[in-house]
């Protein structure tokens, strides 16, 4: 009985020493939705994004996640876009009028960035991420911007998380 009880002592003091010596990571997703926008024939809409974290450990600050547009009647218009940007890198995915597929000469969309965000809850090696993203319309033929909506600097930013408190 004496052994039984010194094995399972022994087996707890390990899984509790091994927990506190290893990194935890967690992972979340926060979604930014811009507001419906309306789109005519002559027209293609983008969604654009750059990463304006600046490096606050070893390695720069990388985000990670999908961009989605979605039509009048709630359903992604063709496959998300997974994204991984870390650092000034613009990057941009569009959506013509024809991908739209509206029944007459304009349909409205909206569009959407998913942020998937992993924390290690020990010793992190990279700042947070914090995306800057914008919609804008143009003119398929010119080029000219009709519509522009945007978020200011750090406008979806991840928290560094530390559910467990310092250790």
């Amino acid at each position: 009985m004496i052994i039984r009880c010194l094995v399972l002592a022994c087996t707890f003091a390990t899984c509790a020493l091994a927990q506190g010596s290893a990194g935890t990571t967690l992972t979340f997703t926060r979604d930014y939705h811009f507001p419906p926008v309306g789109l005519a024939s002559s027209e293609t809409a983008q969604l654009n994004l750059v990463n304006v974290a600046t490096s606050s450990g070893p390695l720069a600050p990388a985000c990670t996640g999908t961009l989605t547009f979605t039509n009048a009647g709630g359903k992604a218009i063709g496959s998300p876009v997974n994204f991984t940007t870390s650092g000034s890198q613009i990057l941009s995915t569009q959506l013509t009028f024809a991908e739209l597929a509206p029944s007459g000469t304009r349909g409205e969309f909206t569009a959407s960035v998913q942020l998937t965000y992993s924390a290690e809850s020990k010793t992190p090696t990279t700042g947070p991420c914090s995306l800057v993203v914008s919609l804008e319309t143009f003119d398929t033929s010119t080029g000219v911007t009709h519509v522009y909506l945007g978020s200011s600097v750090g406008g979806i930013t991840t928290p560094i998380l530390s559910p467990f408190g310092s250790r």
